[in-house]
């Protein structure tokens, strides 16, 4: 199974720790084709490429490529409700996960979709199981 897996980089690293962990878990499915989404040195800069056409052409070259996408949406990221809204309109799975207790709001246009499955969180065992009965199903 290849996976995307959508974190914020240019929205704000704060959960890059947390990416990482939740990545690691993706693994024991398949593949994770956006690994360096957990990647603790990848700063907000978002100079994971030579140039912004070569990142996005590259990740939609991954994103169509996949088969499932589980996209951490706690962080605003205007990339994550992009690659979302994509996977979405090409009839893709997707798993969205979001931590209530951060004291941010999520978009409407991520609550209010019925084409994807939304997973609050409050500690990583809780995502483990979200992704296990996702990937499970």
């Amino acid at each position: 199974m290849k996976i995307y897996f959508a974190g914020s980089i240019r929205g704000g690293r704060e959960d890059a720790a947390l990416y990482f962990k939740i990545i690691d878990h993706l693994k024991l499915f398949g593949e994770v084709l956006t690994e360096h989404v957990g990647d603790p040195s990848l700063t907000s800069a978002g100079d994971d490429g030579p140039s912004d056409k070569f990142i996005h052409d590259r990740d939609l070259d991954w994103l169509n490529a996949s088969d499932v996408i589980v996209a951490e949406v706690t962080t605003v990221s205007m990339g994550v409700g992009y690659e979302i809204g994509r996977a979405v309109e090409s009839g893709k799975k997707v798993l969205c996960l979001f931590r209530p207790d951060s004291g941010k709001n999520l978009s409407a246009m991520i609550s209010g979709c019925d084409a994807l499955t939304l997973s609050e969180y409050s500690v990583l065992e809780d995502v483990k199981t979200a992704i296990d009965r996702f990937l499970g199903s």
